[in-house]
């Protein structure tokens, strides 16, 4: 996007006034995203954006600033407001640029935008079909497909340039039940980091639109949940949202590094039941939240977070880093060039244990099997949480009894995860969207079903 000449003028630029440390980040990023209702083509929207980050460090200290014009001047313009945060001697030039060589994995086999636009329609048109016609009561089909390709170019004073190719697409589908009293939706959203390939070969979009109107019918008839302290039985997949949100996001060094994290200083001490373990791997080929470098060029790692219990790893970024005295490993991310960089995840799950799913229910004599999780709120400081149960049942008896509906779970992530006294078999990942500091960015959660004790569930069916 700009030649090693142009990068260095601008670094050289940018460190006139004492900075430690320069970065420049360019994108260049084609999405699509197309929404249908019905078997109605609703819209179709087809962007092109590019940019640039420039981003400064000394100590502790960062500042960052970013334009969408990629011309020596308007970046050279840029890194001497940035500067102007600093007021010291130069302590650094760059005289050399070294391109690193970037391993080539998660590339499309079906570019999208090779793939026909009508035949894409028709595959979706297909799972609308699908969902409509698995029951009477199911009124609406909502259908929406994105996908984008983004070239990445990062310099950085260390004299070292990185290039990467992102390529993702996801097809989420919410199902509408209704009957005379109640009104219930469901959602499913298969995505990955491929091509067009991976909805044509491992992806059934109509098996996928029947389990999403199947969930809707479910909770059309459920009963309210009862409230209350029980065992709950979490399912695999999405579930994981929970250890995503209120165990993930604490293992951040953004609040880690600060003491702003209920996991501050916790490392080699136990957190969990010791049937936990827990890891964000950025390295699985494909996967939704996977790259070949992170945001500051570091390669992606497979970080094993806790094992057996115990606390042996954070996630983190080069600069929360400085704090802790320790080199990222790999979990820096953005969601673009306008924003600065910093400690996330990318596939973040427990590992599974050695129970089956049957053997989980059948151990339990009365709880709260979450099958499918929602979305929910969570302080990172503390852990604590409050999530929504999309498809809940009770259990009775070591058996499923019966759908309930307008379940939330209440708690806190350091409870739970001590809380856990079974761990299925089954790891399943599940993709998201997970909104922070440095923006949006693709993520897999995930875990195999697992059982907690003690967990306050929310509901109106009554107090038990």
């Amino acid at each position: 996007m700009i030649s090693k000449t142009t990068a260095i003028k601008v670094l050289n630029e940018a460190l006139a006034t004492g900075a430690d440390f320069a970065e420049i980040y360019l994108e260049e990023n084609t999405s699509t995203s197309l929404s249908m209702d019905n078997g109605k083509v609703e819209a179709i929207n087809d962007t092109l954006t590019r940019g640039a980050g420039i981003r400064l460090l000394k100590g502790f200290q960062s500042v960052y600033g970013y334009t969408n014009s990629l011309t020596l001047d308007s970046l050279l313009k840029l890194a001497r407001e940035l500067r102007a945060s600093f007021k010291d001697e130069r302590i650094l030039s760059v005289d050399s640029i070294t391109k690193v060589r970037v391993k080539k994995h998660h590339r499309p086999q079906i570019p999208y935008n090779t793939y026909p636009r009508e035949d894409l329609i028709a595959y979706l048109k297909k799972g609308n079909d699908a969902c409509l016609a698995y029951d009477e009561k199911i009124v609406r089909c909502q259908i929406s497909f994105s996908c984008n390709y983004k070239n990445v170019e990062i310099f950085n004073s260390d004299g070292k340039q990185f290039n990467d190719v992102h390529s993702r697409g996801r097809a989420s589908i919410v199902a509408t039940a209704k009957n005379e009293t109640a009104l219930e939706t469901f959602h499913n959203g298969p995505g990955a980091q491929k091509g067009m390939e991976f909805f044509l070969n491992e992806v059934n979009f109509e098996e996928v639109a029947k389990e999403t109107a199947k969930g809707a019918l479910t909770m059309l008839d459920a009963r309210e949940c009862p409230s209350g302290k029980m065992t709950v039985i979490i399912g695999n997949g999405f579930g994981g949202v929970i250890f995503h949100e209120a165990c993930g996001h604490p293992l951040e060094a953004s609040s880690v590094a600060k003491g702003l994290s209920v996991f501050s200083n916790k490392k080699g001490t136990q957190i969990a039941s010791k049937l936990v373990s827990a890891c964000d791997d950025g390295t699985i080929e494909g996967a939704w939240g996977s790259g070949n470098i992170d945001d500051e060029g570091n390669p992606t790692e497979k970080t094993i977070l806790i094992k057996d219990g115990i606390l042996v790893n954070y996630l983190i970024d080069n600069f929360n880093g400085r704090r802790m005295g320790v080199k990222g490993n790999g979990a820096c991310r953005r969601e673009s060039y306008k924003y600065e960089p910093t400690s996330r995840m990318s596939n973040t799950f427990i590992m599974n244990g050695k129970s089956t799913p049957e053997e989980i229910i059948a151990a339990t004599e009365f709880g709260l099997y979450a099958k499918s999780m929602g979305g929910g709120s969570v302080n990172p400081a503390t852990g604590e949480f409050n999530f929504a149960v999309n498809e809940g049942y009770i259990v009775e008896n070591g058996k499923i009894a019966y759908p309930v509906k307008g379940a939330t779970l209440i708690g806190s992530g350091k409870d739970v995860l001590l809380n856990i006294d079974m761990v299925g078999n089954d790891l399943l990942r599940a993709q998201g969207m997970c909104g922070a500091a440095s923006g949006s960015i693709p993520a897999d959660v995930g875990e195999p079903t697992i059982r907690v004790q003690n967990i306050t569930v929310g509901g109106r069916g009554g107090a038990l």
